[in-house]
C-alpha cells in the first residue's frame, strides 16, 4: 500500500494545485473560487524516488457540524486520522490568518506528523508570510510554489523519513507473513507456492453517474460500509470524480463517484462545467457505467440523454433506479420503467435495470451482479463461422431490400473488436441499405448470441469476402 499523505489547510491556499503537481496530472479541479474540493481525493504521487498516496481534502472551515462545511471538515479530519503524514498548507502571500491559527492548533493535537508548507512563496511577496508561519508552532515552514514547482526538493527531504518508515514496516510485515505461511512436506522440505499471485486481478472500473441528487454518493457509501463520500440534502455536492477501491465477493472494483450531470443549457458556472467535464472523463475511462435514476422522477429527458451519451461512448451500462424505498405503488412504477425501456433503448436492448435503495442498502448485490453480466457482454466475441451461419439464416428469412431492381447482397460477416462488440459486414452497396435493416440485424445478433446491456457497433465495407480472394490466389499458385 505504501505511505499515505494528506494535504490540509483553509480554502484556496493551493492544496489541489499541490496535489496535481505531485500526481503529475490535472486530476483535481482547480479554480479561484474557494471551497472547490469537497471530498477526499486520493492519487498516486511521485516525488523523486518517493512513491506514496497523496490525499487532497476540503478546505478547513470553522462551521456547524451539521452544515455542508462542517461535514466537509469531518471528511478532512478522517483523512488526517488515516494518514502517515500531513502537509499543512498556508498562503504565504496572505500571511497567517485567524483560520490558519485555529486549525494549526487542531493539527498540533493530532498524533500524525505535520509538515508546514508556505505556498505561493515565489518572489518577495511571500517572504513576510513565510516568517509569520513560525508562529503556528508546527516547526520550520517549507517555502514552496505548487504552481511553479519550487521548493519540492525541501519537501522531499521532509517527507522521506515518513515514507521510508512505512515502507520498512510493510516490508517487515510481508517477511513475517511469508515465514508463518511456509508449507513444509513430510521430509521437512519447503513446498513452493504454485500460484503466488493467488486471486489478484485488475480492478473493474465502474463509474456511477446520473443527475444531481440521484443518490450516487449515498449508494457508494453503503457499498463501502463507511461515510467515504460527502452526502446531504443539497443538490450538486460532489464536484470531483473520486475513485475508491472496493472488494465484492473476491472481485476487485474501482468505483468512481461523479458530479451530477445537468442539461447543458442549465450549466452556467465555470466550476460546474469543470465538474461535468470531469464526470464525462470518468465515463470514457470506465468499463461499466451505472446510470443512477431517482425512482420518484425517473426517465426524465436528462436521464435519457445521459443513457444515450454512455451508449455513444460504447460503455457497458446498467441502470440503477435508486430511492425505491420511497415508492408506494411499485407495480405501477415498474410498469412505467418497463415501458420506457421498450420505447427508448433501441441502442442497448436488454440493458439490466435494477431497483434499489442506496440509503437502506437494498438491492446492492443484484446491482453488482448486473454490472458483471454487462461487462461480460461488453467483452463478448463470436467466432466467424458462427456469425456467417447466422448471417445465412437471417438473410434467408428476411433478405435485404432490392434497390432499382437490384438486390443488395450481404456476403460475409466478422467481428474485429470487442469492448463493445463491433461487427463488420461485407456488402455490395452498403450506402443503399436502409437503417431499419441494420436494426433488424443488430437485434437478431443480440437475441441469438445473448449480447445484452451493451452497445453493439455494426458497420459495412464494400467489396467481396476478402478470404475468398486469398483462397483463389492460393489455387492459382
Amino acid at each position: 500500500m505504501g505511505a499515505t499523505v494528506a494535504i490540509i489547510g483553509r480554502p484556496n491556499v493551493g492544496k489541489s494545485t499541490l496535489f496535481n503537481r505531485l500526481v503529475g496530472k490535472r486530476l483535481a479541479l482547480v479554480d479561484d473560487t474557494p471551497g472547490v474540493t469537497r471530498d477526499r481525493r486520493p492519487g498516486e504521487a511521485r516525488l523523486g524516488d518517493l512513491r506514496f498516496t497523496i490525499v487532497d481534502t476540503a478546505g478547513l472551515e470553522d462551521a456547524d457540524s451539521a452544515s455542508l462545511e462542517g461535514r466537509m471538515r469531518r471528511q478532512t479530519e478522517e483523512a488526517i486520522a488515516s494518514a502517515d503524514a500531513v502537509l499543512f498548507v498556508i498562503d504565504a502571500r496572505a500571511g497567517v490568518t485567524p483560520l490558519d491559527a485555529h486549525f494549526a492548533e487542531v493539527a498540533r493535537k493530532t498524533t500524525t506528523p505535520v509538515i508546514l508548507l508556505a505556498n505561493k512563496a515565489e518572489g518577495r511577496a511571500g517572504e513576510s508570510g513565510l516568517y509569520e508561519a513560525y508562529s503556528l508552532g508546527l516547526g520550520e515552514p517549507i517555502a514552496i510554489s505548487a504552481e511553479h514547482g519550487e521548493g519540492l526538493a525541501d519537501l522531499y527531504d521532509a517527507l522521506k523519513p515518513y515514507v521510508d518508515r512505512v515502507n520498512e514496516e510493510e516490508e517487515a510485515a510481508r517477511e513475517d507473513e511469508a515465514v508463518h505461511n511456509v508449507d513444509v512436506d513430510e521430509d521437512g522440505e519447503i513446498v513452493e507456492d504454485e500460484d503466488p499471485v493467488g486471486t489478484l486481478e485488475r480492478p473493474l472500473r465502474v463509474a456511477i453517474v446520473g443527475r444531481p441528487n440521484a443518490g450516487k454518493s449515498t449508494l457508494i457509501n453503503k457499498m463501502l460500509g463507511e461515510d467515504r463520500m460527502l452526502t446531504g440534502p443539497e443538490a450538486g455536492i460532489t464536484r470531483d470524480s473520486i475513485s475508491v477501491d472496493w472488494a465484492w465477493r473476491d472481485h476487485h472494483i474501482k468505483l468512481f463517484d461523479t458530479a451530477g450531470i445537468r442539461r447543458k443549457a442549465r450549466v452556467q458556472e465555470k466550476l460546474e462545467k469543470l465538474s461535468v467535464a470531469d464526470a464525462l472523463r470518468a465515463i470514457k475511462f470506465a468499463e461499466v457505467v451505472v446510470i443512477t435514476l431517482d425512482a420518484t422522477m425517473s426517465f426524465e429527458k436528462q436521464d435519457l440523454q445521459i443513457i444515450d451519451l454512455v451508449a455513444r461512448e460504447g460503455r457497458a451500462l446498467v441502470i440503477a433506479v435508486n430511492k425505491w424505498d420511497l415508492i408506494e405503488d411499485r407495480e405501477a412504477a415498474w410498469k412505467k420503467i418497463r415501458d420506457a425501456n421498450e420505447r427508448y433503448f433501441n441502442q442497448i436492448r436488454g440493458v439490466k435495470i435494477v431497483t434499489l435503495s442506496g440509503i437502506q442498502g437494498q438491492g446492492i448485490d443484484r446491482l453488482v451482479e448486473a454490472v458483471f453480466e454487462a461487462y461480460e457482454a461488453w467483452n463478448a466475441r463470436v467466432s466467424t463461422a458462427k456469425l456467417n451461419r447466422w448471417l445465412d439464416k437471417v438473410v434467408g428469412n428476411h433478405p435485404p431490400p432490392a434497390v432499382a431492381g437490384r438486390r443488395i447482397r450481404l456476403r460475409y460477416l466478422t467481428q474485429p473488436k470487442t469492448r463493445p462488440p463491433h461487427f463488420v459486414a461485407f456488402c455490395s452497396r452498403p450506402e443503399q441499405l436502409p437503417e431499419s435493416y441494420t436494426r433488424y440485424l443488430v437485434n437478431s445478433l443480440r437475441q441469438t448470441f445473448d449480447i445484452q446491456g451493451t452497445p453493439i457497433r455494426f458497420s459495412y465495407r464494400k467489396g467481396e469476402n476478402p478470404y475468398v480472394a486469398k483462397k483463389k490466389k492460393r489455387k492459382i499458385q
